[in-house]
């Protein structure tokens, strides 16, 4: 989560000095015997910075905040990246450990992949987010298969274990900085307008507040359910959360995403920071929508789905953002 002006740049960050404290924890953590940074393989956005590292088990990358929640980030997005890499859908840095700093925040370790800017496997990135989109419910339909294929349904309960059938996530995770809460929920209207979007709207409330956002979302709120039709069925998608262009690339033979704020929702949830700030091409969704096609809605939900990312940015980065957040609401009330 980044406005473009803040996309990540690949680049050699400084000069190689002694091993410090927190370097140290890590070799002890992974039990590296070699750790020595790279060059060339540095990275920084507007909330963290990295570096890899060569060891004597290959490269990995060393993402690093200084606050003092920056351990809940990291768990966040440690358990956001193993869920993704299970479904071997979606590629995404393999995550290795999380480590408290000792001078402040954290660390999170993980696979280092030498990456550049999207554009040749465009294609193949629509088709893969819908593939992570639709494994759940592959999944929820193999365990109903399996009940019905055994004679003794009291012995299927691992079969019914398998499928989310929830809103939410284990943990936390973030969207920048900001913590979202996860609580699993049955009902995913619910669960968007309760743990997506009003909680937003209290941060901002609790930041000096803005009359025409509450007056705003005194209707919305009621109307959040007529953008939900009956005839639209929800089934809980895994998400990555945070799919601005900032956060894809490409290998030389795949492409490859980091930074998810992952959780189960709404498989469309995922468009709309997706066209944010564009970066993505016609061949993006048209692979998408192969797989899943649009339904009907869809144009009023995904400006819904903006309206959390126009509230998270202005909670991030300032009331820059409330112009193009009052307006979506306007827009959505009418």
């Amino acid at each position: 989560m980044n406005p473009p002006s803040h996309r990540a740049a690949f680049t050699f960050r400084g000069h190689m000095c002694r091993t410090s404290e927190m370097e140290e924890k890590i070799k002890s953590a992974l039990g590296f015997t070699k750790f020595q940074r790279a060059r060339g393989g540095g990275g920084g956005g507007c909330i963290n910075e990295g570096d890899a590292y060569e060891t004597d088990q290959g490269t990995v990358f060393v993402k690093r905040n200084s606050k003092k929640d920056a351990q809940l980030m990291f768990d966040g997005e440690f358990e956001g990246l193993k869920a993704i890499l299970e479904t071997d859908t979606l590629k995404v840095p393999k995550p290795m450990a999380v480590v408290e700093n000792p001078k402040g925040g954290a660390v999170l370790v993980m696979e280092y992949l030498d990456m550049k800017g999207l554009s040749k496997y465009s294609s193949q990135m629509g088709t893969a987010l819908a593939k992570l989109h639709l494994h759940n419910a592959e999944r929820i339909a193999n365990a109903e298969n399996n009940k019905s294929n055994i004679s003794n349904p009291e012995k299927c309960e691992e079969q019914e274990q398998l499928g989310v059938q929830n809103f939410g996530f284990d943990v936390p995770t973030c969207c920048g900085y900001i913590p979202m809460d996860n609580t699993w929920t049955v009902d995913w209207p619910i669960f968007y307008a309760r743990n997506r979007l009003e909680y937003q709207i209290k941060l901002l409330q609790e930041n000096g507040g803005d009359r025409e956002l509450m007056e705003l979302w005194s209707i919305l709120q009621l109307k959040i359910p007529v953008f939900f039709p009956k005839e639209v069925k929800i089934v809980p998608s895994l998400l990555h959360g945070d799919l601005w262009s900032g956060n894809a690339a490409e290998t030389d033979t795949l492409p490859v995403s980091f930074d998810p704020a992952a959780f189960y929702g709404h498989h469309e949830y995922d468009l709309a920071i997706a066209g944010m700030f564009g970066g993505f091409n016609s061949q993006f969704y048209n692979a998408y929508h192969e797989l899943i096609p649009k339904t009907k809605g869809f144009p009023k939900r995904h400006k819904l789905y903006l309206l959390f990312h126009n509230l998270n940015h202005w909670n991030h980065f300032g009331s820059g953002y409330r112009g193009s957040t009052l307006s979506i609401m306007r827009e959505l009330v009418n």
